[in-house]
């Protein structure tokens, strides 16, 4: 039985690291670049929602809030997308950049995958592919022991005197 325990916890680590890398890369040009958070791209993507499909309940935070806010949700979404991807590929809180990703997942999914008010149903699992993927990798890795295998955690717990949670 040990040998289906280590298999498991090679695989969620390969998928967590293999997402962590995604998201790594998704935050390092908007981290590391102005075009998203400074100069306009990240308003350019929130007006793309609201023109190409946002959920009915999602326009109104989008248009009264998100881009009011431009700058701000900017920043919050390329540092979160960094951090999470650094998160993952490190196994350091996991769990915490595994919520915050499925928040992330969440928000886009409502600003970007509204297929419609009169399709079939199919069309929004359709629609939520994008994210939905990722937001059940998330939910493996917050459910799952994801730092059980090629985790820093371990490391940094002995280092401070913390037991695992």
């Amino acid at each position: 039985m040990q040998t289906v325990h280590a298999r498991n916890a090679t695989a969620i680590a390969l998928l967590r690291i293999f997402v962590g890398i995604f998201f790594l890369v998704l935050g390092e040009y908007k981290v590391f670049g102005t075009g998203f958070t400074l100069h306009g791209e990240f308003e350019e993507s929130i007006r793309g929602f609201l023109q190409q499909g946002a959920f009915p309940g999602m326009v109104p935070i989008l248009r009264n809030f998100v881009l009011p806010h431009a700058r701000i949700c900017a920043f919050l979404t390329a540092y979160g997308e960094f951090l999470i991807g650094l998160g993952l590929i490190f196994g350091v809180l996991t769990r915490v950049a595994s919520v915050f990703g499925i928040v992330l997942m969440l928000l886009l999914w409502l600003s970007a995958g509204y297929p419609g008010p009169h399709v079939a149903l199919w069309r929004y699992f359709g629609a939520s592919l994008e994210w939905s993927v990722f937001a059940g990798c998330f939910a493996a890795f917050l459910v799952g022991e994801a730092e059980a295998r090629w985790s820093l955690a371990p490391w940094l717990r002995a280092r401070t005197g913390r037991r695992a949670a």
